[in-house]
Order: structure tokens, then C-alpha cells, then sequence
């Protein structure tokens, strides 16, 4: 171990420290009696200081903390991925929480903390880190699932994701001590060092903790056949909240299995297979169980299943090429749909008002321009040229026929036609359908048009300028040499 690595060096870590002090400012004013005026300020600001630590640390390689924390392109650009994510939830939350009557200071701290354990996770190499952060992200969002504890609806999604959390956090462990068990280290550089020797002596080790390791990321993906807490989670926790789960911990969970599975576990050649699996399921039953659905919120939660699918395709390929199309992949992703679930939470902080399809019926009349924003990101969802949501699967399908993954390629593809369907059908409903009681017309905040401009704009930036983003997406592989 070098020096450097050695040594105590707090500047990797800046981004991830002014998100904490953002979050002590919030709990310290708690009791403050303009807390909840100032709360979500502060959580702004300090998030817009971590994007500029950020931005300080891009194109540096460098670890501290005695080699557990790892500075690195791969792991600035899903912190900045997770900063975004943050930043336009906390836009779309504040107008929500008001007009529900549950704007508590300590939302935006948990939203806080909870970004600062993605953080932790996609800025290291050693397993007992990636859990750490994974625990840090993790009891923050059982908390937030829960927000509206006057609903039954909330309070019983906080304690569904909290006991599968619970269990998927104990396989993960477990998987851990199992990979320590049989090469002595938590260090994914050492193993990968060491990597033929250990699987000599102690393959059953190995292969059991990979396993179990994977399973439990596959809860938190929302992977099939771990998914079956996403659909009731994302319906009853508040829909801001919502947002930021279809987004932030899958990002989370992807960045981790990139660094486990496709730097450290590269070598075993069943993986691939296990993650063929993995896709084609995810992306079917994803696909296939959203057909059904009378309510937006688990349509999108659904349609969230059948995006990780997509994703997986790219771990099962595996290379530069298949790493740079998931991260591209993940960066459009939080543009439509956050962008999506903002229209979904405009149209819910409406008196009375819920997810349902029949709150869609007239949109088009009274509010044509907000109709047609909702129309680009089903779109986008569904893959469209030429949005985001086109060049996204276009890269990483072609990095599958590329690699010789035909079939797996030619599934992704159907399933994303099979998805068309119920994406029309919020346009159909929004444009089409007739109902006997009036449209309750939806009140704008700045808030809210911010976040619809910003991600209007990366929706159809993303598709109209691909090959810019690629190449940034492309940058950040030195991290896997």
C-alpha cells in the first residue's frame, strides 16, 4: 500500500461531506420555528456545493483511507448522477409535501443522507465500504417510504421496504463474509489480483458469496424474481419520494454491481449467463405486468422493473462499450423519468386528487402544453426516436449483438416494443377519453417548471447530441484498468 492511499485524505471526499453538513444544518433548525421554510434552501445549496466539489475532482485518480476509499472518473460520474437525481427530487418535493401537509424539515436531511450513501457506495472498492454506504442510502429511504404517516398507504410501504431492505442487506453480508471467508480480503483489487489463486482453493466460498451478493443487490434493483416490493413501495410512499427511488438507489445498486461483478468477478464465466437470466426476466415480467395497470404510480413502478432489465443487459455483455451504454443509459433515464413522475406529482397535489388514470382525462384540453411534455417522456420511455430513451437501448442493444448476444438483443428489442402499449395509453387517456366531471386544472410552481424544463431539455438534448454524451460516458472507464 502506498502512501497515498495511506494517508487520511478528506479532499476525495468533499462531495459527500458537504451533502453531511447540509444535513446537520437541517436537523439543527429543527426546532427552529422557520425550519421548514429554510430546510429545503439549505438541502439546495448544499447539494449545489457537492456538484462543484465534484466537478473539482473530475479526470483525478487518487485513494485515501487506507485504500477503502477510491477517488476515480467512474465513481465522480455516478456521484454526479446521484446529486442531479437529488437536486431534481428536492424541486419536486417541496410544493408536494406543502399541499399534503407533511413539510418536515427532516425530509430533505434524509434525502441528504441518503445520496451521501450512494456516494459511498460508487466511490469505492472494498465490499465493507459498498455495504456501509449501502446502509447509509438504505434507512434514510425506509424512513422517506413511510413520510405521510397519516396514510395507510405510506406507512405500510415503509415498513414493506424496511423488511425487504432488511432481508436484502442480510444477503449481502452474508455474501461478504463469504467472499472474505475464501480470500482473506474485502479489497476487490487484491481479489482481483488474487483471483485464479482464490477460486483454486476455495471456489465453493467464492461462488456461494457472489450469489448472495447478487441477490441482494437484485432487491434493491428491483430485479426479477426480487422485485415484488417495488410495485407496492412506489404506490404508497409519497410520489416525490417515489421519484427518487425509481432513480437514485438503482442507480446505486448498478454502479455497485459494475464495480463487483464486471471489475472484480470478471473472470467467472457463468456470470454472463446468470445475467442473461436476469435481463430477460426483469425486462418481461416487468413488461408484461405493467400492461395491466389502472394506476400511473405502479405502471411506472413496473416500467422501473423493466428499465433494470435493459440495464442488466449491459452487465451481461459486459467491456467498455456495454460499462459507457449503462451509464449513458442511466443519465437519460433520470431525465425522463423524473420528468415523468414530476407531471404525476403536479397532477396529485391537486385537492383530492390520486395517481389513477381517470385523473388524466381532459389534460389535454385544459393544460395542452403540460399534455404534451407527459407525451414526449412516455416516448422516451418507451424508446422513440428521437429522444433519450431511443439512443439509450440503441447503444446497449448494439453492444450486445456487438459482443455476440443475439437472442438477448433481439428479446430487449421486442420487449420494448411490448412496452409501447401501455405508454399510449397515458397518452391516449391524456388526449382521447371523455369523462362526465370536469378536469381540476393543476397549479404551476417554479419549482416544478424548473424541473420539467431541465428535463425536457436532457430528454431531447440527450437524443438530438448522443455521441457527446457517450463520449462522457466513455470517460469515466479508466476506472476498471
Amino acid at each position: 500500500m502506498d502512501l497515498t492511499s495511506a494517508s487520511i485524505n478528506f479532499s476525495i471526499i468533499y462531495p459527500e461531506i458537504s451533502l453531511l453538513i447540509a444535513a446537520a444544518l437541517i436537523l439543527v433548525s429543527v426546532f427552529h420555528k422557520s425550519a421548514n421554510r429554510i430546510a429545503p434552501y439549505i438541502a439546495l445549496i448544499g447539494i449545489v456545493v457537492s456538484i462543484a466539489m465534484i466537478f473539482k475532482q473530475w479526470g483525478h485518480q487518487e485513494s485515501g483511507f487506507f485504500g477503502m476509499i477510491t477517488c476515480d472518473s467512474f465513481g465522480v460520474t455516478f456521484k454526479l448522477i446521484f446529486d442531479v437525481t437529488a437536486l431534481l427530487s428536492l424541486l419536486i418535493a417541496h410544493r408536494y409535501m406543502i399541499s399534503k401537509g407533511i413539510n418536515r424539515p427532516e425530509f430533505y436531511a434524509l434525502l441528504l443522507i441518503s445520496t451521501m450513501g450512494m456516494m459511498v457506495m460508487a466511490n469505492t472498492t472494498d465490499l465493507i465500504v459498498i455495504f456501509l454506504g449501502l446502509e447509509i442510502m438504505s434507512v434514510p429511504l425506509y424512513v422517506m417510504a413511510g413520510f405521510a404517516k397519516r396514510s395507510l398507504w405510506s406507512s405500510e410501504a415503509g415498513i414493506k421496504y424496511f423488511i425487504m431492505g432488511a432481508f436484502a442487506s442480510s444477503f449481502l453480508l452474508m455474501g461478504i463474509a463469504f467472499i472474505y471467508g475464501a480470500s482473506s480480503t474485502t479489497d476487490l483489487r487484491r481479489i482481483v489480483a488474487d483471483f485464479h489463486f482464490i477460486m483454486s482453493n476455495s471456489p465453493a466460498y467464492m461462488l456461494t458469496g457472489m450469489a448472495l451478493i447478487l441477490v441482494g443487490f437484485g432487491f434493491k434493483i428491483g430485479a426479477v424474481p426480487f422485485h415484488s416490493w417495488v410495485p407496492d413501495v412506489y404506490e404508497g410512499a409519497p410520489t416525490p419520494v417515489t421519484a427518487f427511488f425509481s432513480v437514485g438507489p438503482k442507480a446505486a445498486g448498478i454502479a455497485a454491481l459494475l464495480r463487483i461483478f464486471i471489475f472484480g468477478f470478471a473472470n467467472v464465466m457463468m456470470l454472463s449467463t446468470v445475467f442473461w437470466v436476469l435481463a430477460v426476466l426483469t425486462m418481461s415480467v416487468g413488461n408484461i405486468l405493467a400492461l395491466k395497470q389502472n394506476n400511473i404510480k405502479r405502471l411506472l413502478a413496473y416500467s422501473s422493473i423493466a428499465h433494470a432489465g435493459y440495464i442488466l443487459v449491459a452487465l451481461t455483455v459486459g467491456g467498455n462499450d456495454a460499462i459507457s451504454a449503462a451509464i449513458f443509459y442511466l443519465v437519460a433515464y433520470i431525465m425522463f423519468n423524473l420528468g415523468a413522475f414530476a407531471v404525476v406529482t403536479l397532477m396529485e397535489t391537486r385537492s383530492g386528487c390520486k395517481s389513477d388514470f381517470s385523473e388524466l382525462v381532459g389534460l389535454a384540453k385544459v393544460h395542452p402544453y403540460l399534455a404534451a411534455v407527459l407525451t414526449l417522456f412516455m416516448f422516451a420511455l418507451a424508446g422513440f426516436p428521437p429522444t433519450a430513451g431511443f439512443f439509450g437501448k440503441f447503444y446497449i442493444f448494439s453492444a450486445a449483438i456487438k459482443s455476440g448476444y443475439i437472442w438477448l438483443a433481439v428479446i430487449g428489442m421486442l420487449n420494448s416494443f411490448l412496452s409501447v402499449y401501455y405508454y399510449l395509453r397515458v397518452v391516449k387517456t391524456s388526449y382521447f377519453d371523455s369523462s362526465d366531471k370536469s378536469f381540476i386544472p393543476v397549479k404551476y410552481s417554479l419549482s416544478i417548471i424548473i424541473v420539467l424544463v431541465i428535463t425536457v431539455i436532457g430528454t431531447l438534448g440527450i437524443g438530438l447530441f448522443p455521441q457527446q454524451f457517450l463520449n462522457w460516458s466513455q470517460s469515466a472507464l479508466f476506472a476498471f484498468l
